[in-house]
């Protein structure tokens, strides 16, 4: 599965973009490593190659990312890697390995099908494009299914380590917390379930303790997420919009009022006829199923990027609820959290990135697929058709998530 959609990447990046005609506002895309570093990894590679900024000047800085990512590029930098192909290595790699140890994880606790429905929700959703890109999608996903799963099995040791690498990966790792120290107080777990805890919290603190002794400010790695117009808020007003964007058009929703009725007509006729399949899925189950894949496809093709952020961030918080009872406390409560902090954070632009990275929404979404497999056949043909685009997109550097 990993293989496969990752040569779907190489295919369209490498294959087709450099062939097609440049859209307004690109570049020729160019076939080599630094293709796929653009966005997010042009950030890695500066930190890895020249180190920190910051300043309060109301400026992008560098000082927004955390360190162990471009860590390990600087380490293989120190071998003769060459910086785009260090990151697309690193990321890739780790991007093999968290399928891996997450079939590995899942299989004797849910069984073989649903263990190989998880690894195809990991692989085949198209913001997997970022397990290859040189971002840190790849090594969060291994790191914090690392940690989930030793802590699980009580090895508290290997928990605390990856739990401390994958917050210095990415800030999110902390949502782990409230999981790990819930679950250590209802079980009566040993202190070193507490530990693990103690580990996270310890790497988002020494990172504060670096910003404030290079840059005289310890907050420096939040204080600068204002410049990207991210708040600790709940925008409705923006998800409102995205909503709208999907429901009646960008082009209505920006007039003010309904100047076409063509799409919010197709939209509405699209819902009455799920609405129908619905109805009827007992009685025509392959029907309904296939039927309702045909409805996504057309409101994919309506809605474009803002009905995949719907579909990612409210139906993937959807699945965690309703699997909410087959997922294991910490498990749980790491998904929960980690929505929590996407949903607060000001704006819904990248939300879909960042909510690929929750692994306990994979486990969720291979849950659900195991019990509806036509969906999932779908699920991979889609994902493939969206994973291609995407790809030619961040090929041409265009804006993806």
């Amino acid at each position: 599965m990993g293989l496969l959609s990752r040569g779907i990447i190489l295919l369209a990046m490498w294959g087709i973009a450099p062939f097609l005609p440049v859209p307004e506002g690109s570049i020729p895309p160019e076939i080599g490593f630094q293709s796929f570093a653009w966005w997010d990894g042009e950030w890695y590679l500066e930190i890895a190659t020249q180190g920190y900024s910051y300043a309060e000047d109301g400026q992008q800085y560098s000082v927004a990312f955390f360190p162990l990512f471009p860590l390990l590029i600087r380490l293989l930098m120190s071998v003769g890697v060459s910086p785009p192909l260090a990151g697309t290595f690193i990321n890739n790699l780790a991007f093999f390995g968290a399928l891996w140890l997450l079939f590995v994880w899942v299989r004797p606790r849910y069984g073989g099908r649903v263990a190989r429905w998880t690894v195809v929700a990991l692989a085949w959703c198209p913001y997997s494009l970022y397990g290859s890109m040189v971002y840190t999608e790849g090594l969060f996903l291994l790191l914090t299914t690392a940690t989930l799963w030793t802590f699980e099995r009580g090895n508290y040791t290997q928990g605390s380590l990856w739990g401390f690498l994958a917050t210095l990966t990415r800030p999110p790792g902390v949502a782990m917390i409230p999981g790990f120290f819930w679950t250590a107080w209802g079980k009566r777990l040993s202190w070193g379930a507490y530990g693990v805890c103690g580990a996270i919290a310890l790497a988002l603190l020494l990172f504060m303790a670096y910003c404030g002794w290079q840059f005289g400010e310890p907050l420096a790695f939040v204080k600068i997420q204002e410049t990207w117009g991210r708040s600790r808020s709940f925008d409705l007003a923006d998800w409102w919009r995205i909503l709208m964007y999907v429901v009646i058009g960008v082009p209505n929703y920006d007039a003010g009022y309904i100047k076409d009725w063509t799409h919010p007509l197709i939209v509405l006729l699209i819902f009455i006829l799920g609405g129908l399949l619905w109805t009827v899925r007992h009685q025509f189950t392959a029907l309904s199923s296939y039927g309702g894949l045909l409805l996504v496809v057309v409101l994919w093709l309506l809605g474009g990027d803002p009905f995949l952020t719907l579909c990612m961030v409210w139906g993937g918080l959807y699945l965690l609820w309703r699997t909410r009872h087959q997922l294991s406390r910490p498990v749980l409560l790491y998904g929960v959290f980690s929505f929590a902090l996407i949903l607060t954070s000001g704006r819904s632009d990248s939300s879909e990135r960042l909510v690929y990275s929750i692994v306990p929404l994979a486990i969720a979404t291979g849950l659900t697929l195991h019990q509806h497999p036509r969906w999932g056949y779908g699920f991979i043909g889609l994902g493939a058709i969206i994973l291609a685009t995407l790809a030619i997109r961040f090929a041409q550097q265009l804006w993806v998530a």
